[in-house]
């Protein structure tokens, strides 16, 4: 590794984290934490010198004065998954991990060099074989397929292993059930048979373990950036407040690889940054964050409402808010995840609309959200092109937006599908179609529909021809974000006419903190 994870510190941030921590010293040789450990401080180095080795004993990285090891466990609680060892005497400053939380949200220059330094050498650890865990299993298995998915959207460094290709592999799984596979190694050596997402995570240190019953002032079900808005601004007000992801927090925008149109940051930000960002904000204020449960039911109560989990836990609240956000349909090709949130989007608004003017454009889809954003687009100066694959619009358009597309020069290509995408870092410059015709684009918008994570609600809220979350006076709801159940609230892209931006979920997650209190008794919150 080089480059930006070998950053180096200034004499005053030194200063300020030796405030906040411990000095010590190393000898040549001596251990400062180990693959397999459960936590370990940051290191920042006054003097001396320390190598990162993976668990061969490879070297991955040494840093001298004024560098700093650790990377993102460090905030996650993550089992360790390298070894760092001192390679000239040293004398450093330890900061812990919750002292080192604190201070990140105190420090804006201090946070800002870590975190960056943090996503950027998790991101380089997930390219390296060797590191983190091993996931032993065939590309047939369903159970591997889906550990696999799961350690990509923890952004857990992996090793999938095939038994077909590893003589090793296929001896161990020989041994084993055909209910006992995948085996995972761990970090240290321990081994797991065919373990459930939650299982893994407990093994790893990952999240909270939930108790059988919990009693809380706010539920917050789900971890995107509507769910984290929530979770910041109920907590810092003195509630009570447990989040509950299924999957990763952070959602669809934590995986994204740069958020260029969110407010403050002119450069952008990475989904995994920002993410880190509102999760150690969270926690400032004693959010409590647990992951992964699913929400199976919600029995509306006087007093409190229930929530039960898949995974046998009840979580009585006082308050719920909804967040579980929506699954965007994608394109079936390789890469895809390389161009989100650089050259390929979901919503087409005014900022995607100034970074497209004079730009070559495809829309994908055939449906009149698919129109208006066409529309919108060749209004901004784009060169847009509406890729569909039926033979004919009319099928599943207005006829006033087939109008509205070639009034404004829109030029529309019937039985159209995408299979390539072609570019360098995220930048897109072509698309390969189904029938091998290669067309040069910019960006891609895809408006492909869209499923809300609502199945588990049942009748017990109102919810449009779609699944999405009715809300507000149209419903006879009190505020904008309230549901048919009173105290039951819903927030981000799961809410019905919610406007699909990151921004704005974050905004909607925080209004409905304002609505809570508005309903819950002063004695129900902490102070």
């Amino acid at each position: 590794m080089a480059g930006p994870v070998s950053r180096v510190l200034s004499s005053t941030q030194l200063a300020t984290l030796a405030a906040h921590g411990e000095e010590r010293t190393a000898e040549v040789g001596e251990k400062l934490f180990e693959i397999g450990d459960e936590t370990y401080p940051f290191i920042a180095i006054l003097e001396g010198e320390a190598a990162v080795l993976d668990g061969a004993g490879n070297e991955i990285v040494r840093h001298g004065a004024s560098g700093f090891l650790g990377e993102m466990n460090l905030l996650s609680g993550q089992t360790v998954f390298l070894t760092g060892v001192a390679t000239e005497p040293m004398r450093y400053i330890a900061v812990e991990r919750e002292e080192l939380r604190k201070l990140l949200l105190e420090d804006a220059p201090l946070s800002d060099i870590l975190l960056s330094a943090f996503v950027q050498r998790r991101e380089l650890l997930q390219q390296r074989q060797g590191i983190g865990i091993e996931i032993v299993g065939s590309r047939d298995s369903a159970p591997t397929r889906r550990l696999v998915d799961f350690a990509k959207r923890q952004r857990l460094p992996f090793t999938w292993i095939e038994p077909g290709e590893d003589e090793e592999a296929a001896r161990a799984l020989e041994e084993l059930e055909p209910s006992q596979i995948p085996l995972v190694r761990l970090p240290g050596g321990a081994e797991l048979r065919a373990p459930s997402d939650g299982e893994l995570s407990r093994a790893l240190g990952i999240g909270l373990e939930l108790g059988p019953r919990e009693e809380v002032d706010l539920l917050v079900i789900g971890g995107g950036p509507a769910g984290l808005g929530a979770a910041v601004y109920g907590a810092s007000e003195g509630l009570d407040t447990l989040v509950v992801e299924s999957t990763v927090l952070g959602g669809q925008a934590g995986t994204s690889r740069r958020i260029e149109n969110y407010l403050g940051f002119p450069a952008g930000i990475t989904g995994s940054e920002l993410t880190s960002r509102a999760v150690t904000q969270a926690r400032k204020f004693e959010a409590r964050t647990a992951t992964p449960y699913r929400a199976r039911s919600l029995e509306p109560g006087d007093d409190r409402h229930l929530v039960r989990l898949e995974e046998g836990n009840e979580i009585s609240a006082r308050a719920v808010v909804i967040s579980t956000g929506a699954e965007y349909r994608k394109l079936p090709v390789d890469d895809l995840e390389e161009y989100e949130g650089l050259s390929i989007f979901y919503a087409a608004g005014p900022p995607e609309a100034q970074i497209c003017g004079g730009q070559r454009v495809a829309v994908v889809g055939g449906g009149n959200s698919a129109a208006q954003a066409a529309v919108w687009l060749a209004r901004g100066g784009a060169l847009v092109t509406l890729l569909h694959r039926r033979a004919d619009l009319a099928e599943t358009m207005s006829s006033y937006l087939i109008d509205e597309l070639d009034r404004y020069g829109v030029n529309v290509r019937d039985r159209s599908e995408i299979a390539e995408l072609h570019g360098i870092d995220g930048k897109l410059e072509a698309v390969t179609l189904t029938d091998g015709t290669r067309l040069p684009y910019s960006f891609v918008f895809l408006f492909l529909g869209a499923s809300p994570c609502t199945e588990w609600l049942g009748d017990c809220i109102a919810r449009d021809e779609k699944g999405f979350i009715r809300t507000g006076a149209e419903i006879g709801a009190e505020g904008l974000l309230e549901t048919t159940v009173p105290r039951v609230y819903a927030a981000g892209d799961v809410r019905a006419g919610s406007i699909k931006r990151c921004a704005t979920a974050v905004g909607e997650g925080a209004a409905v903190v304002r609505l809570v209190h508005e309903h819950l008794a002063p004695s129900a919150v902490k102070g």
